[in-house]
């Protein structure tokens, strides 16, 4: 496999040596920055157990709420492919933005105007110090991959999402795809 240098909108899939890393055991993180100063990114594929509505009681949508990261836990993030409607955003990649004007996101959401099909939020997100990213890909704790679903990762489904990049990555992590989250249930 050819190594691929991490590039804002790339993925970073948790190889499955990281076990037993509550954060990030599993995760597919979207990489929203990455800079000689540092790396960003957000979780795809940890749903939390509560709604938009939620934390944001004047709206009137229940979209789900992803666990983004362990940084900035209290804070709300979110990427979306629609910067035509939400002033501010900031292009990650490939059609997917990041951020931009949240009231703009709240009158939206509440006219009807935006689905879960083009935005997705996040408590916290993913951090890196400069070096930090480097030293994880450097001891096998990530696999990048470009982002092949493009702006379509917003509707991709969250449940299966490792293990389809475990399938798509074939070889020994094939096996990998079906073993159980937990290895002491096998």
């Amino acid at each position: 496999m050819i190594a691929i240098k991490p590039t804002k909108g790339h993925l970073l899939v948790a190889e499955p040596s990281i076990i037993g890393d509550v954060a990030f055991n599993r995760s597919v993180v979207l990489l929203a920055e990455h800079s000689e100063a540092g790396s960003v990114g957000f979780i795809l594929n940890k749903v939390l157990d509560f709604t938009l509505k939620d934390l944001v009681p004047d709206l009137s949508s229940n979209f789900k709420i992803y666990n983004g990261g362990p940084v900035e836990q209290d804070n709300l993030y979110f990427i979306h492919k629609i910067p035509d409607l939400i002033p501010q955003s900031v292009e990650i990649a490939n059609g997917i933005y990041w951020g931009g004007n949240f009231d703009v996101v709240t009158e939206l959401i509440n006219q009807g105007l935006i689905s879960e099909k083009e935005i997705r939020f996040f408590l916290g997100y993913s951090g890196w110090d400069a070096n930090q990213l480097s030293e994880e890909l450097n001891s096998h704790a990530w696999i990048i991959t470009t982002n092949d679903d493009t702006k379509d990762i917003i509707e991709r489904p969250y449940r299966s999402f490792w293990k389809d990049k475990m399938m798509q990555l074939g070889g020994e992590y094939l096996l990998w795809s079906n073993a159980p989250e937990n290895p002491s249930y096998n």
